[in-house]
């Protein structure tokens, strides 16, 4: 993850870029993205959509064409990545970033892609609705975002590309702040009864979770932060 000096948060920003990627394969380092779009959000509306492709300056393997729909046809006229991604950060600015899997997935694309074309570093803080979910919903099997806009009833129509995707992850991360605050109310009580709320180790708050032997309390920090302890 080189160049991110923007940290990952754990709570709820009321104004946020919620951005996705397409690309033509997983590798920051060998791969290349074919297309960007962002939904801009203040005090919890949708403000402004941003979306375009681009064109990769090599052919689109047909394993990424099957899965997000995208072909060199399409992208032959887009704007390469330099004019694409600069467009993309003027629009989103100094706002935090929201997304899914984007600290694995994304932001690597966003970082390897602003230092080599832009010479650019990015400081966005940011909200990865995957560790979010986690946090929120340990019940759960799976967490593609497709897996959390079934669970919610949102349209997954479009999925795959990344405005559809985008609209997808917007209304799930409104619907997890419900979660979220319920789960503030448990650190509230736990302050109240006495008990440790935030992690000794890393600060963060203590959420609880369901594991192979029951509950317990976990840092929200995971997974950078594994610390953990009984519920009582």
């Amino acid at each position: 993850m080189t160049g991110n000096i923007g940290k990952r948060l754990h709570d709820y920003a009321e104004n946020y870029v919620v951005f996705d990627l397409e690309t033509t394969g997983l590798s920051p380092a060998r791969d290349e993205i074919i297309e960007i779009s962002g939904i801009k959000v203040r005090d919890g509306s949708v403000e402004e959509e941003f979306s375009t492709l681009v064109n990769p300056g090599i052919p689109i393997p047909w394993a990424a064409s099957r899965v997000n729909g995208i072909t060199d046809t399409m992208v032959k006229n887009a704007p390469y990545l330099a004019e694409a991604l600069g467009a993309f950060l003027d629009f989103a600015g100094e706002a935090v970033l929201v997304g899914h899997n984007i600290h694995s997935f994304d932001l690597p694309f966003v970082y390897a892609g602003a230092a080599k074309k832009l010479d650019r570093q990015i400081v966005n803080n940011y909200v990865d609705t995957l560790y979010l979910a986690k946090s929120c919903l340990p019940q759960l099997k799976h967490y593609k975002l497709t897996d959390l806009s079934e669970y919610f009833g949102f349209e997954t129509e479009g999925a795959h590309r990344a405005l559809a995707d985008c609209r997808m992850n917007q209304r799930c991360y409104e619907a997890l702040l419900k979660i979220w605050k319920e789960k503030e109310k448990e650190r509230s009580h736990m302050e109240s009864s006495g008990q440790d709320a935030c992690c000794p180790e890393c600060g963060c708050i203590l959420i609880k979770r369901k594991g192979r032997f029951g509950m317990f309390w976990g840092c929200s920090g995971f997974p950078a932060c594994r610390y953990t302890k009984n519920c009582r």
